[in-house]
């Protein structure tokens, strides 16, 4: 009888190792922090605002030890910048846009011709 030889030599194994990730993870959470408080300030969209605010919240609520060491901003200046472009959209309800005499916005009516008389 052939007798079984185990081949495998102890001093040759290798432990699994796990590989880094070639690329850094982006981080969704902070491009939607940063991009909906700029979206709302722009188009002056209250609804965009508060989504901002509601996620800035959630986001801050939700951070970790680790996720704080590897954020660009901490949670509450997200927060501040929602808070503050939600303002900005209501901005028109507390101070309103004083039109200057002779200018318009284009969307009016035109004025009427004056009549030339001799």
């Amino acid at each position: 009888m052939v007798s079984k030889k185990d081949m495998r030599r102890s001093d040759l194994i290798v432990p699994y190792a796990e590989p880094a990730n070639a690329k850094s993870d982006g981080d969704v959470t902070a491009v939607m922090g940063s991009t909906l408080p700029m979206a709302a300030i722009f188009t002056r969209n209250k609804m965009i605002g508060w989504v901002a605010v509601i996620f800035a919240v959630q986001n801050w609520l939700s951070e970790t030890p680790e996720s704080q060491k590897a954020a660009s901003t901490p949670g509450y200046m997200t927060v501040g910048m929602a808070l503050m472009s939600t303002a900005v959209a209501y901005l028109p309800l507390f101070m309103p846009p004083v039109a200057a005499p002779g200018m318009g916005s284009g969307t009016e009516a035109p004025a009427a011709a004056a009549a030339y008389t001799p």
